[in-house]
C-alpha cells in the first residue's frame, strides 16, 4: 500500500498521479485499507462500489485536477448513475438513472468515487444519527455527533479515508460538521454550482453543494472544475476574476471583518470555549494586518427561524409528494417521525405563508448586504457549542410519540396551523436551530461562508469559526483561509491528533 497517503491533500495525490510515482489503482488502494480499517468505527460510509472503482482506474480517468484521488459522495443530492440514493431514509431506495450535472463535473475532475457518506433523513437535522442506517460517529471521540447533514463526509475527511468528499450545505450542512470534525467546509454563493438537472435550486437557493476537505486549496479547485452557468439555472452568477485556487494561493489585501457575536435564534448561549477561540482568532487576524469591528446584522430575529423554518416544511412536504408520485407509496411508507412532521407543517401552509416568508429572508438579506457594503466579510463562530454525544439533538423517544400522534390528531384538526401559532414549534426545534444560530445566515441570505478549523476544546473536540463574504465573492474568503491556513493556525484533523 502507498503508506504515505495521508499525508497528501487531493491536489498533492493527483500530483503523483500526474508524475507516474503512484497509480490510480494505488491510491485506491490505500482508500480501500483506510475504509476497511475505519469505517466500521465511524459509520461515515454507507454504500461501498469499490470494484466500480476499480475498474475506472483500470480503464483510466480523466485528466483533470484530481486525477486518481480517491473520492465519496453525499448519499443526499448527489445522482451517480446506477448507484442507490437512499437520502437517509429507511423509506428511499432509488436506483438512480443518471448523473447530476455537479456530479458530472467532479467526475470530469479526475475523482474516483467508491462510496457514499452518511446523511441523516432528508438531511433535516444537524446530526448524522439516521434510523436507516445507524449514527456516524466523532472521529475525535465515538459516541460524539460528526454535525450534519454531510456529517459522513467529514468524518471521513477528517479520519484520513479520503482528503475530500462531496457535500451540501441548506443550513450550515457544510460548515457544521466541518467545526465539530475539525476540517475545512466552503459553501459556495447561491447558483455558483450546479442543482439540476433535476432541480433549479433547493429549499428556494438556502442549499449549495460543494465539498468538505483539509486544505483550503483542495475546496478551491474543486470549486473551479465544478461551478458555471448550467441548462435551465433560475440565474446565472458573475465567474470569478481569475480561479479559486489563485486566490487560495495568495494573500488578501487588509480586510475590514465585522464580527458578529448574537446568535440568530433567541435563547442561545455560546459556550465560553467556542468564545475564546472566536476572540483568540479577532487577535490572529489582527496581527495579520487586518481590522476587526463588532458588528451586528439587524435582523428580526423572531421572524428570522420561523422564516426558514416555513419554507423546509414547504419543501420536505414536496419532496415526499415527489418521490410518492415519481416512485411510489412504499418509498415514503416508513419516515422518522420529525420528518412525517415537517411534512404536515408544509401541507398545513397556504401559498401566502410561503411568500411571507421569502420576503422575510428578502430583508435579511437587504440587512445583511448592507452590512457588507461596510465590512468585506463577517466573523463568527460557526457552531454555539463542540460537538455534543449521540441522542441529544434528535427527538427523544417521547417527543417521537407525541410527533406520532399529531397523525391521528390531524384528522379533522388542522395540526399544523395550531403547532406554529401555539409556539409548540419554536419550543421543540429550539435546540437545534440554537446550534444553527450562526449559519443559517449564510443559507437565508446565498452569501459565500465557510468554516476554519481553528481551536479545540478541553476534550478534544474541534471548534470551527466562520466567515461570511459578499455575493459572489468567495475568492476573498479562499485567499484569508489560504493565509490563515499557512500561518499554521488550522487545528489538525482526526487522523494526526
Amino acid at each position: 500500500m502507498f503508506k504515505e497517503y495521508t499525508q497528501y491533500d487531493a491536489l498533492g495525490l493527483a500530483g503523483l498521479v500526474n508524475s507516474g510515482q503512484v497509480s490510480a489503482k494505488e491510491l485506491l488502494d490505500a482508500a480501500v485499507e483506510q475504509a476497511n480499517k475505519l469505517n466500521p468505527k465511524l459509520n461515515a460510509i454507507i454504500h461501498r462500489f469499490d470494484q466500480r472503482a476499480y475498474d475506472a482506474a483500470q480503464a483510466g480517468l480523466p485528466a483533470g485536477a484530481f486525477t486518481g484521488v480517491p473520492y465519496l459522495l453525499k448519499d443526499l443530492s448527489f445522482s451517480l448513475a446506477g448507484e442507490p440514493i437512499t437520502m437517509g431514509s429507511r423509506s428511499v431506495n432509488i436506483i438512480s438513472e443518471s448523473d447530476s450535472e455537479i456530479v458530472k463535473r467532479m467526475k470530469a475532475s479526475g475523482v474516483n468515487t467508491f462510496g457514499k457518506t452518511n446523511t441523516p433523513e432528508f438531511g433535516l437535522i444537524i446530526t448524522t444519527e439516521p434510523k436507516s442506517s445507524g449514527a456516524a460517529h466523532n472521529p475525535f471521540k465515538k459516541g460524539y455527533s460528526t454535525g450534519g447533514s454531510s456529517g459522513g463526509s467529514a468524518a471521513a475527511v477528517s479520519s484520513g479515508i479520503v482528503p475530500m468528499a462531496g457535500a451540501g450545505d441548506g443550513g450550515g450542512s457544510i460548515r457544521f460538521p466541518a467545526a465539530w470534525c475539525g476540517v475545512f467546509g466552503m459553501k459556495p454563493s447561491r447558483g455558483r454550482n450546479p442543482m439540476g438537472p433535476a432541480f433549479g435550486e433547493g429549499w428556494d437557493g438556502a442549499v449549495a453543494d460543494h465539498v468538505i476537505t483539509r486544505s483550503v486549496r483542495d475546496s478551491a479547485a474543486m470549486l473551479d472544475a465544478t461551478s458555471g452557468a448550467e441548462v435551465g439555472a433560475p440565474y446565472v452568477i458573475a465567474p470569478p476574476t481569475g480561479s479559486f485556487l489563485q486566490a487560495a494561493m495568495r494573500a488578501p489585501r487588509p480586510l475590514t471583518i465585522a464580527l458578529h457575536t448574537q446568535p440568530l435564534i433567541a435563547n442561545t448561549v455560546v459556550d465560553k470555549e467556542v468564545l475564546a477561540v472566536l476572540e483568540q482568532t479577532v487577535k490572529q487576524l489582527e496581527a495579520m494586518g487586518h481590522r476587526v469591528v463588532a458588528a451586528e446584522p439587524a435582523i428580526n430575529i423572531d421572524k428570522f427561524w420561523h422564516d426558514f423554518i416555513v419554507v423546509v416544511c414547504a419543501h420536505t412536504a414536496f419532496t415526499i409528494d415527489n418521490i410518492e408520485r415519481k416512485f411510489g407509496a412504499e418509498h415514503v411508507r416508513n419516515l422518522e417521525p420529525q420528518t412525517y412532521n415537517m411534512a404536515l407543517l408544509g401541507r398545513s401552509l397556504s401559498a401566502v405563508d410561503l411568500v411571507h416568508a421569502k420576503h422575510g429572508w428578502h430583508d435579511s438579506q437587504y440587512q445583511t448586504g448592507k452590512l457588507l457594503e461596510q465590512y468585506d466579510m463577517i466573523l463568527s463562530p460557526t457552531v454555539p457549542s463542540a460537538a455534543v454525544k449521540h441522542s441529544i439533538l434528535p427527538p427523544s423517544r417521547m417527543e417521537e410519540m407525541l410527533m406520532r400522534s399529531s397523525s391521528v390528531l390531524n384528522k379533522g384538526f388542522d395540526m399544523g396551523k395550531f403547532a406554529f401559532s401555539s409556539g409548540a414549534i419554536e419550543k421543540l426545534s429550539q435546540p437545534v436551530l440554537g446550534k444553527m444560530a450562526f449559519t443559517l445566515l449564510g443559507n437565508i441570505t446565498g452569501l459565500p461562508a465557510m468554516s476554519l478549523p481553528l481551536g479545540m476544546s478541553k476534550k478534544g473536540l474541534p471548534i470551527g469559526i466562520q466567515l461570511i463574504g459578499r455575493m459572489n465573492d468567495e475568492s476573498t474568503l479562499f485567499s484569508l483561509a489560504g493565509e490563515m491556513e499557512r500561518a499554521g493556525l488550522f487545528s489538525k484533523p482526526a487522523f494526526e491528533k
